[in-house]
């Protein structure tokens, strides 16, 4: 374990959990596309282990705060999964983008309309709604999460 991935790692959870308190209404629901911006850039930086560990760790300190709910889990951890697992696999940031697209608006939301939020929060969920409120945020995420890497590439911090 490098110590510079490890301070990267803090720094990204820092930023998703204080990101976590921004959230843009869209019809009937609400997006936080921070989790999904900086799932892209742990997934193309740092690579799955650490993708899904930012990921865990953010959602948990949500829950803490009180900014977050059990959907955090799935919503962030499939993403963050795919996304590395895109990356690794083609070295396209753009692939890397669309894995946690699937990730979190595919996979995050099936686990959590038919796991999460039936065993642990004790309510049924509407798939369509959940699916079509995980797309918005991590679509709008990813956008940005990828133009950050860009900007992060031109700055010289980040080197494909």
């Amino acid at each position: 374990m490098k110590s510079r991935d490890v301070a990267r790692a803090v720094i990204l959870v820092a930023i998703a959990v204080a990101l976590g308190f921004v959230s843009i209404p869209v019809g009937i629901s609400r997006i936080s596309p921070g989790q999904h911006m900086v799932n892209v850039l742990a997934a193309v930086m740092l690579g799955p282990a650490y993708a899904v560990g930012i990921a865990t760790a953010t959602a948990i300190i949500r829950n803490i705060l009180g900014i977050g709910t059990f959907l955090a889990f799935p919503g962030g951890i499939f993403g963050a999964f795919l996304a590395a697992l895109a990356y690794r696999g083609f070295k396209n940031v753009y692939v890397a983008g669309l894995g946690e697209v699937v990730g979190t608006g595919l996979l995050g939301s099936l686990v959590s309309v038919l796991i999460v939020a039936p065993l642990f929060m004790g309510k049924p969920m509407a798939l369509g709604a959940i699916m079509l409120a995980f797309s918005l945020s991590t679509f709008a995420g990813t956008v940005i999460g990828i133009a950050a890497l860009h900007g992060l590439r031109k700055a010289g911090i980040w080197k494909p």
